[in-house]
């Protein structure tokens, strides 16, 4: 969903950086042969997430939710020569769209996928992190986060994207429905909790960036 109107969506769009032609390629790919399409971080966002991994230059970058590779991609662009990100996602099916993409990066021998429940895989992974980016089940993002933030390092930072979920947080809630009231009390969380400091922004479907302190 996107929340500006839509001329002025275009211009924001027309004018920030394009994204790479891989990402092009990627993008059709993934509208041509896999379902839920929409689930894609998109030119504009990806070039957000590009932007902030250049900014902070992180050796260590955690991603939760890869779908087919996207947004990996667009924050790897920012790892130091020495870096690494690590990107789980629960969909075996993905696997090989991901791995195609990944291994025509340049970042092709600093990204390692993983497949499975995140919540089980991430306490092996024996790093602190930089930059974190949470994308995936929404029923989950508190457990995410309170796994996470033991395993930050200080001034590191974490992305939450889809928090304004379609609009939902500020409708009437449907006591049925568990995402939108999960994603409640996280932005709330997000906002109360002392080690961060936060600010929501209206980008796509919501995106928080949260520094620790």
């Amino acid at each position: 969903m996107h929340f500006l109107p839509e001329k002025i969506d275009d211009y924001v769009v027309n004018h920030s950086q394009e994204e790479p032609l891989l990402l092009q390629e990627l993008t059709r790919e993934t509208w041509q042969k896999v379902l839920n399409p929409r689930m894609l971080s998109g030119a504009f966002q990806g070039r957000v997430l590009s932007m902030v991994s250049k900014l902070i230059q992180p050796t260590t970058i955690l991603e939760i939710g890869t779908y087919t590779g996207y947004s990996a991609l667009c924050l790897a662009e920012g790892l130091t020569s020495e870096g690494r990100l690590h990107t789980i996602d629960k969909n075996e099916e993905l696997s090989s769209l991901q791995e195609k993409y990944f291994q025509r990066s340049s970042a092709k021998n600093q990204i390692k996928s993983y497949v499975g429940n995140a919540l089980e895989i991430i306490p092996t992974i024996n790093e602190k992190f930089d930059l974190v980016f949470i994308d995936a089940d929404k029923s989950n993002y508190i457990n995410y986060f309170h796994l996470i933030i033991k395993k930050m390092k200080k001034g590191g930072i974490i992305l939450s994207d889809n928090v304004l979920w379609n609009g939902k947080v500020v409708e009437k809630l449907d006591p049925k429905d568990t995402d939108t009231k999960v994603l409640l009390a996280y932005n709330n969380l997000l906002n109360s909790d002392e080690r961060i400091e936060t600010v929501l922004l209206p980008i796509r479907d919501g995106l928080t960036i949260s520094r620790v302190k």
